[in-house]
C-alpha cells in the first residue's frame, strides 16, 4: 500500500503540520495513508448546512427542476416511469435533444399495495416487475431547462420481465436468456454509447440459489435460477435491445464505470457492494465490445491485478470445471485467489485529468467503521490496462470531515469530484450520524486552496438518498435521483415524507440542477 504524496509533497501542498488520515480498507488495521486533511475547514460561501427537512436543500448558486417520477406516463403503450431511480446515464443526441437512462433498483409495497406484506398472486409480481429495471428518457432543453418529452416512441422501459439474452450465446442454468434484470443499481457508459445496468441484491427477489427465501419473494409466483441475476446489463438506449455480459463476472455489482486501456480496448472498474467484498477490474480483448476478456480482482495489500481465469490459476482450476463457473461464483472465487476484502467498495469514477480510480468505501459495521472513505487507485503509467497499481486513501468520513457513508461518485468537467451519501434510513438523525441530518450531495475539489474538503451541495428529503449523480454533456446540469423519500412509512395516510409533492405520497424522481455553482470558474467568485 503506497502513498500516492510524499509527506513532504503533502504538508508543502496543504500548508499544515500535520497529515495522517486512518485507511478505510479492512485488514490494514494500523497502517495510515496520507490523502487530503481530515479537519473540517471553514466553508465557503456556496457551502450549506446539513438539513432535516422534507424537501430538497440547496447550496446558494444551484436551483432544481422535477424531471421525472414515479408512476409518470412515459408513451402510449402505457408505460410508466418506474420505483427507486438509481443511475442515470445521459446520452446526447444533439446540442437540445437527448436520451436519459435511468435505473430503477426495488419495488415499493407502500406505494404499489397500499403498505400490505410482500405480493402472493403472479399479478402482484408482475406489477412489482415493471416497478424496476430501467427507464429510457427522452429530452430536449427548452430555454436552457431539460424536459421529458411526453408520449416520445423513444421513452421505454425495460423491467423485470423483459426477456434478456445471455452475452455470446451462453447457456446459463439451462437456458440462453434470463427473465428480466431487477435490483439495477448503478452502471456505466461504454465508448460507443451503450448503457450498463448493474444488478446488486439480486437475491433479494429469487433468493440465493441455495434454499433461502427471498426478500420479495417473486420465486412464489415464477421459479426462476438465480444464476440468472447478478450481471451487468449492456443496453442499446437507442432500441431497447439488451444483454447481460457473463465475463464480467456475477456478484452484487454496485456499478460498472467504463475507461480504456492505452491499446484501446475497453476496462471497466466494479464493485461487490456488501461488507469485505471486493473490488473487481474487466479488461475487454477487443476496443468496441466487452462480450469477452479477462474479469480481475483487486490485491490492494500487494497492488495487483489478481485475474480470475481458470486456465491461469491452479486454486481456481482445483475448485471449477469451467470458466463460467468462475463468472458465476465471482465473489467465491475473488477471495480463493487473495482478493482484498473492502468496506462494501461501491461508486467508481476515473479521474478525467490524472486517470486515477475513485472508490467510495460506503462503511462496515462488523468493522467498527461507521464513516466510510474514498479510495483512490493510481494504476502503473496511469493505464487502465496496467495489472499493477498503487492505492491510498483520498479522504476520510467523519464528523470532522463532515460527511459519511460516501457512495455514488461523478467527476464534474473542471476535474472535482462530487458524491453522494447513503446513511441507511434507520439510522439517519441517529448516532453515530447525528451531525450529518439528511442524506446529501457533497463536492471535493482536486486542485486549488480548498483541494481535498469536502462540502455539502445539496441536502436529500427525509429517508431519501440521492443516487446517480450525472453531468449533461456540456456540464451546465447535474441529473440526480432522489430515492426512495419516507421509505420507512407504514401508511400511505400518515408517510414520513411527502416529498415531491406536500399534499401527496412519497415518490422517487429524477430532478436537474443547474446554476453557477456547477462552474468552477464562478462556484469561487
Amino acid at each position: 500500500m503506497d502513498n500516492y504524496l510524499s509527506r513532504r509533497q503533502f504538508l508543502d501542498f496543504m500548508g499544515r503540520t500535520s497529515a495522517a488520515v486512518s485507511i478505510g480498507l479492512t485488514g490494514l488495521a494500523g497502517k495510515t495513508a496520507l490523502g487530503f486533511a481530515s479537519r473540517r475547514p471553514s466553508a465557503p460561501s456556496f457551502a450549506m448546512s446539513p438539513s432535516a427537512d422534507d424537501k430538497v436543500v440547496l447550496a446558494r448558486g444551484l436551483s432544481y427542476s422535477l424531471l421525472a417520477k414515479l408512476g409518470d406516463p412515459l408513451n402510449s403503450k402505457g408505460d410508466t416511469f418506474g420505483n427507486d431511480n438509481d443511475f442515470i446515464a445521459f446520452v446526447a443526441q444533439s446540442g437540445n435533444e437527448a436520451l436519459l437512462w435511468v435505473n430503477h433498483e426495488t419495488p415499493n409495497h407502500l406505494t404499489l399495495f397500499n403498505g400490505q406484506a410482500r405480493p402472493r398472486s403472479r399479478s402482484e409480481v408482475l406489477n412489482e416487475m415493471k416497478a424496476v429495471g430501467g427507464s429510457i428518457l427522452h429530452l430536449k432543453r427548452n430555454g436552457g431547462i431539460w424536459e421529458l418529452v411526453k408520449n416520445s416512441p423513444r421513452n421505454r422501459r425495460v423491467t423485470g420481465a423483459t426477456e434478456i439474452a445471455f452475452s455470446g450465446k451462453t447457456r446459463v442454468a439451462g437456458s440462453f436468456k434470463a427473465h428480466g434484470t431487477l435490483a439495477n443499481c448503478s452502471g456505466g457508459v461504454t465508448p460507443w454509447n451503450t448503457i450498463l445496468s448493474c444488478e446488486e441484491n439480486f437475491e433479494d427477489y429469487y433468493g440465493d440459489g441455495k434454499g433461502s427465501k427471498s426478500r420479495y419473494g417473486w420465486e412464489t409466483a415464477f421459479e426462476r435460477p438465480a444464476e440468472h441475476y447478478g450481471w451487468v446489463v449492456e443496453i442499446n438506449p437507442l432500441t431497447g435491445e439488451a444483454r447481460k455480459l457473463i465475463a464480467g463476472g456475477r456478484f452484487s455489482h454496485e456499478g460498472a464505470t467504463v475507461t480504456q486501456a492505452k491499446d484501446g480496448r475497453a476496462v471497466f472498474y466494479s464493485g461487490d457492494d456488501a461488507e469485505d467484498q471486493c473490488l473487481f477490474k474487466f479488461i475487454s480483448d477487443r476496443k468496441d465490445s466487452l462480450e469477452t476478456g479477462t474479469l480481475y480482482v483487486a490485491d490492494t495489500l500487494k497492488g495487483r491485478w489478481i485475474p480470475l481465469a481458470v486456465d491461469q490459476n491452479p486454486e481456481l482450476k482445483k475448485k471449477y470445471k469451467e470458466q463460467l463457473q468462475v463468472c458465476i461464483h465471482a465473489r467465491e472465487a475473488a477471495h480463493l485467489v487473495g482478493g482484498t476484502a473492502l468496506d462494501r467498495p461501491e461508486g467508481i469514477a476515473v479521474d478525467p485529468k490524472t486517470g486515477a480510480v475513485i472508490i467510495a468505501l460506503t462503511n462496515n459495521r462488523s468493522r467498527d467503521n461507521h464513516y466510510g472513505s474514498l479510495l483512490r487507485i493510481d494504476e502503473l503509467g496511469g493505464d487502465a490496462g496496467a495489472l499493477s497499481f498503487k492505492s491510498s486513501t483520498l479522504v476520510t468520513g467523519g464528523e470532522s470531515t463532515g460527511f459519511a457513508c460516501p457512495d455514488n461518485v461523478v467527476f464534474d468537467r473542471n476535474g472535482d469530484l462530487w458524491f453522494t451519501s447513503d446513511i441507511s434510513g434507520s439510522a439517519l438523525g441517529a448516532p453515530p450520524y447525528s451531525a450529518f441530518k439528511n442524506n446529501g450531495l457533497f463536492l471535493v475539489p482536486l486542485s486549488g486552496p480548498m483541494a481535498g474538503k469536502a462540502f455539502q451541495m445539496a441536502s436529500a428529503p427525509k429517508e431519501a438518498e440521492f443516487t446517480g449523480p450525472c453531468f449533461s454533456a456540456d456540464g451546465k446540469t447535474l441529473f440526480l435521483s432522489v430515492q426512495h423519500p419516507g421509505e420507512r412509512s407504514q401508511s400511505l395516510k400518515n408517510p414520513t415524507s411527502r416529498w415531491p409533492d406536500p399534499a401527496g405520497i412519497p415518490r422517487s424522481a429524477v430532478i436537474a440542477l443547474s446554476g453557477p455553482a456547477l462552474d468552477a470558474s464562478l462556484r469561487y467568485t
